[in-house]
């Protein structure tokens, strides 16, 4: 099976206001919280979200586009990892922080 990985900045154009935005929202938060609980990835149709495959994908793509997630393609499912390490290196403690955060 072919993998291919979507558009995403390198860990060194990471920048902390894009995460701190993508990161600012109700929908984007749980979707971290789904990942951080799933280390190989998820397919982005299996979290479970209140809102439509659309507003989804949208979320999906803000979230990968500022670095905190890693999306790539593996046959016709779209697969997103957390990027935990890259996240951890650059903003110590920040995810962490998130991840434990009363919800």
């Amino acid at each position: 099976m072919t993998r291919k990985a979507l558009p995403q900045p390198e860990r060194d154009e990471i920048r902390v206001e894009s995460v701190l935005q993508a990161l600012g929202e109700p929908v984007r938060l749980q979707i971290i919280r789904a990942l951080a609980d799933a280390p190989e990835g998820i397919a982005c149709g299996e979290i479970e979200l209140p809102v439509t495959a659309s507003t989804r994908a949208h979320h999906l793509r803000i979230l990968r586009e500022a670095g905190v997630l890693s999306t790539h393609t593996e046959g016709t499912r779209r697969i997103s990892t957390l990027r935990r390490e890259d996240l951890e290196s650059l903003y110590p403690g920040l995810l962490t922080g998130i991840l434990t955060a009363r919800h």
